[in-house]
């Protein structure tokens, strides 16, 4: 009896689900259609990093070669069966958790109020918003030149955005400050790591957030490691005006590779990618998403309403 009831509960859990979803849109659908699209949103973030930190990790003890860039990380799936598929999915998902960054920017849908932190909070969730939009065009662009012999890769279109921007009056300057903006963010992401409490942005048992917290505090200082070299390799472009020296992510990473302790560096870095795309599979479950009072803030109306 007890095995019967232990096979039913996990198809019991995935009734309530779909029931509270039905739910959900019968009341209120085009929230719940912006909260499941944002769901998606974070697991398609956490698919980004997971594939970059695997390949990372591949790569490291030779069973993968090297990408140099996160949009590289998912190329690799156009070989697989049904790969196209999973990149639709996520460039649908990126699509949709750049919508929910500008809500949360714009129409403060987590409620994080006017003070200087909350300001702060809310432009870097609009960049993250500009981020990942402009990562899920590139992701839809990949899809449409899959089959192709040659497609321009990220970094190239990098590079050249680089070389027309060093063109400019103070080009260098510029670009030298984008990769100390770069840097600047790579240590925020590091100091989040020991000071942010994770698990207040979570709604689950006391086991699964202290799990959930220990994956987001190795996740964001991982990330704000692989951010630092980018961001130096940006500023070394600027400064000797010469734009190859820009390297995307894998790129960046892979220079370790060729320095004292650079491959338990990357190890560290590829494992802490990983732990931040599993972060993301957390918060796409567990996070609350109520986009109802945002909604209301934009268009004037009664958060029961839409």
């Amino acid at each position: 009896m007890d095995g019967e009831a232990a096979a039913t509960a996990p198809s019991s859990r995935g009734w309530t689900v779909v029931a509270r979803w039905r739910r959900r849109f019968a009341a209120a659908p085009w929230a719940a259609s912006v909260e499941l699209l944002a769901r998606l949103g974070y697991v398609a973030r956490g698919i980004v990093y997971l594939s970059i930190g695997l390949i990372a990790a591949l790569a490291l003890v030779g069973l993968a070669p090297h990408t140099r860039s996160a949009l590289g990380s998912l190329e690799a799936w156009g070989r697989w069966p049904f790969g196209v598929v999973l990149l639709w999915l996520t460039g649908l998902g990126l699509y949709g958790f750049a919508g929910w960054r500008a809500l949360q920017a714009v129409f403060d849908a987590d409620h994080q109020g006017r003070s200087a932190k909350a300001w702060a909070s809310r432009a870097g969730q609009a960049l993250s918003g500009l981020i990942y939009g402009s990562l899920a065009v590139s992701v839809f662009g990949l899809i449409d030149t899959l089959h192709d012999l040659h497609h321009a890769s990220e970094v190239a279109a990098e590079r050249e955005t680089v070389t027309k921007v060093l063109s400019w009056p103070l080009g260098g300057t510029m670009v030298m400050a984008a990769g100390g903006f770069i840097v600047a963010c790579g240590l925020g992401n590091a100091i989040r790591a020991v000071v942010d409490n994770f698990g207040g942005t979570l709604k689950c048992d006391p086991r699964t957030t202290i799990w959930a917290c220990r994956l987001a505090r190795v996740g964001y200082f991982g990330r704000g490691v692989a951010m630092l070299p980018v961001g130096f390799f940006m500023i070394a472009a600027g400064w000797h005006e010469h734009a190859a020296e820009v390297k995307g992510v894998g790129g960046a990473l892979w220079a370790l590779h060729h320095q004292a302790w650079g491959d338990l560096v990357l190890a560290f870095v590829a494992a802490g990618l990983i732990a931040f795309g599993a972060f993301a599979f957390v918060e796409a479950w567990h996070r609350p998403i109520r986009p109802e009072a945002a909604f209301g803030a934009a268009f004037g109306a009664s958060p029961k309403t839409v």
